[in-house]
């Protein structure tokens, strides 16, 4: 079950006021005239979605207004936009459907990136417990060895969650770290192994270097793997966060996002932006601080929320 539709649109709520509600006043001056169509990219752009992004939609509805001739009605113009803004992040299947096959593999190994700051150790931890409490047995690997309060945090986490621990000894790298908890995983019948890395400055080169070497041990340990890596990111860093997500995918191939503190922030069209320029689905939300406030990501009501 994802967030009720009520708090994802209670969460969204700075978003939409920023957005829906600047769209609603332009459109209502009249048709979508050449300004009109100038103020709305600004509008797009100023929530995040990206100069791209925000083309690309402006383009297609310029293009369809103009060839059903309903330039100048308001309401079958926000339709238009809503329709298009739909078609960048809403696919086939429910968000169900993605946990499914997550777990068609077990042991499923999911690397884990993000910056020091978006949330990461945080949201391992929420997973951790929404995995766990679904009757999944889970294992959280301290891969971040740089940093000892993120493992007594995460450890706090998993055994809060129930989930199974494995951390550094003394000297150990993050690379063996890892190996380690994905060699136990197998020999415990576990369901699914987070994987914790280390979150530095994603500008800096050696933090990509070790964190491809973590990732090519866990494949020695468990050829396959990892099946997923996810990548933390914090809304309310709205561009900062699509250029994360650039360094991170381009180095590691990130096949989802987990997007924190969505609730903070008018920045809410990076889920957009991050659909459309890195062709990322954003797998999970984070609205709120309790621990079950990490949920799966449904675009459909993504998309309904931001117009309600």
């Amino acid at each position: 079950m994802g967030f009720s539709f009520e708090k994802l649109k209670a969460g969204l709520t700075k978003t939409r006021q920023s957005f829906f509600g600047k769209v609603r006043e332009v459109l209502g001056v009249g048709g979508l005239d050449e300004a009109t169509l100038s103020r709305l990219e600004e509008i797009l752009v100023g929530s995040d979605l990206g100069v791209a992004t925000a083309e690309r939609v402006l383009s297609h509805l310029k293009e369809e207004t103009q060839r059903s001739g309903i330039a100048r009605d308001r309401e079958q113009v926000l339709s238009l936009l809503k329709s298009e803004i739909k078609s960048i992040v809403v696919d086939n299947g429910s968000p169900g459907d993605f946990e499914e096959s997550l777990f068609a593999q077990k042991p499923s190994v999911v690397l884990v990136l993000g910056v020091n700051g978006t949330g990461k150790t945080t949201s391992i931890g929420k997973l951790a417990r929404r995995f766990a409490g679904s009757g999944k047995k889970v294992l959280v690997a301290a891969s971040d060895t740089f940093r000892a309060a993120a493992i007594e945090q995460l450890e706090l986490w998993a055994k809060r969650s129930g989930a199974d621990f494995v951390k550094a000894a003394s000297g150990q790298d993050p690379a063996s770290v890892a190996f380690d908890a994905v060699s136990a995983a197998q020999k415990r019948g576990t369901d699914i192994v987070l994987v914790d890395t280390a979150g530095r400055l994603h500008t800096k080169t050696n933090l990509m270097e070790e964190l491809k070497k973590v990732k090519r041990v866990i494949g020695k340990a468990l050829p396959g793997a990892p099946h997923e890596v996810w990548l933390v990111l914090d809304a309310t860093v709205g561009q900062n966060g699509l250029l994360q997500a650039k360094t991170f995918h381009q180095d590691l191939g990130v096949t989802g996002v987990v997007l924190t503190k969505l609730d903070g922030t008018a920045k809410g069209g990076i889920v957009l932006a991050i659909a459309s320029e890195l062709g990322v689905k954003v797998r999970y939300i984070g609205i709120g601080e309790k621990l079950e406030d990490l949920e799966l990501f449904d675009p459909e009501d993504f998309v309904e929320a931001l117009f309600a």
